[in-house]
């Protein structure tokens, strides 16, 4: 259930905090057999979930769209809450997970430790043929568990010695990374694709957006082709456990560090409390 995350406490609707090593879920459970979850992914500062209503909210979209029963939020804060005192540490990963049986599951996982050296260097990404989930039926901007494709997506960018993709669609518009939101900068002006475009309504990206004009930058949403992503001044993607993080390589065409990365992760960092 893990893959190869370092797991420090997990607890479970109607049983409470339990041995990671202990089973979970039902065989039948739908979760398993065809991946038909929701669950968040959320950055613990000082021992508190940053932005947890938001990301429950999208928890409770998510499952909606995918037909699941109606999320029990007091039930996922409780468990949430249970996990994380559980974990004794305060600078931590925490994933919500419902499913249909329903279950409900709080994960707390200890924080990679190469963020901060990825950071400093910059992330070299490869650009991928994406699929654009326009269509109400492809479920855009649902977070489900049905995450096989994008994990295969950050092993190929994997083995071509970059650190992540940029999925695109067939006639090259830009469109998101497997786990990231994707931004670039001209000037003032900072830039990322449009929610229309089906992809995922990060919560670090709504965070980021707030934060740019706090930090002098305008913000514009669109459709926009790769050729202008890499004709950037700078670009970076945003997450809620990689947070913001500049790309400094793109197709192996360099991309110039810039000020704005640096300025929206302290901005975030302070608004988290971090």
């Amino acid at each position: 259930m893990t893959d190869g995350i370092d797991l420090l406490a997990v607890a479970v609707g109607g049983r409470g905090v339990v041995d990671p090593a202990e089973p979970v879920l039902r065989a039948d459970d739908e979760a398993l057999l065809r991946g038909r979850a929701a669950f968040e992914t959320i950055r613990v500062y000082g021992g508190r979930p940053f932005k947890l209503a938001e990301h429950l909210d999208r928890l409770a979209g998510s499952a909606e769209r995918i037909g699941l029963p109606e999320v029990n939020r007091l039930e996922l804060e409780e468990l949430a809450q249970q996990a994380l005192d559980a974990a004794a540490a305060p600078d931590s990963v925490l994933r919500l997970y419902w499913t249909p049986t329903p279950a409900s599951l709080a994960l707390v996982s200890r924080l990679a430790d190469h963020y901060g050296a990825l950071r400093e260097r910059g992330q070299r990404l490869i650009s991928l043929r994406g699929v654009r989930a326009d269509e109400p039926w492809l479920l855009p901007g649902v977070k489900s568990t049905s995450y096989a494709v994008n994990m295969a997506a950050e092993a190929e960018a994997k083995r071509q010695g970059a650190d992540d993709a940029l999925f695109v669609d067939a006639e090259g518009t830009v469109l998101e990374g497997p786990t990231t939101n994707v931004w670039w900068r001209r000037g003032r002006t900072l830039y990322t694709p449009s929610l229309e475009l089906g992809i995922l309504a990060g919560v670090t990206r709504a965070t980021v957006l707030e934060l740019a004009g706090e930090t002098g930058y305008a913000v514009e949403e669109g459709h926009y082709g790769l050729t202008e992503l890499l004709a950037a001044d700078e670009a970076f993607t945003s997450s809620s456990v990689r947070e913001v993080m500049p790309v400094t390589e793109l197709d192996g065409a360099p991309i110039a560090r810039g000020p704005a990365a640096d300025e929206l992760q302290d901005a975030l960092r302070r608004a988290a409390g971090g």
